[in-house]
């Protein structure tokens, strides 16, 4: 933060009055959720789709396995009890995940 011309840190209660940004943890949630109603509405021959639907072949590293970036997005809509969340994306018009 800039304070009387010199350059400091700012504290998380300063951040968040200078932002106005309660919550940046649901806000970058709420981002993903418009993002993969994005990526859903999209033509099957886009390369984000196509990445989105492709599923990695070959062996897996050893250990508990990463959660990937949609398992991640389908938790998260579940623990908002957001039900068929793809037909959603789709039709617009009566609203979004």
């Amino acid at each position: 933060m800039l304070e009387q011309g010199i350059w400091k840190i700012g504290s998380n209660q300063e951040l968040r009055e200078l932002h106005k940004d309660l919550d940046t943890v649901a806000n970058i949630k709420k981002k993903r959720f418009g993002w993969i109603g994005y990526v859903v509405r999209i033509d099957q021959g886009r390369t984000i789709k196509k990445i989105l639907k492709s599923k990695p072949e070959g062996s897996r590293r050893r250990g508990r396995s990463r959660m990937r970036w949609l398992e991640d997005v389908d938790k998260d809509l579940r623990e908002k009890k957001v039900k068929r969340w793809r037909l959603k994306a789709v039709d617009r018009e009566n609203g979004r995940p």
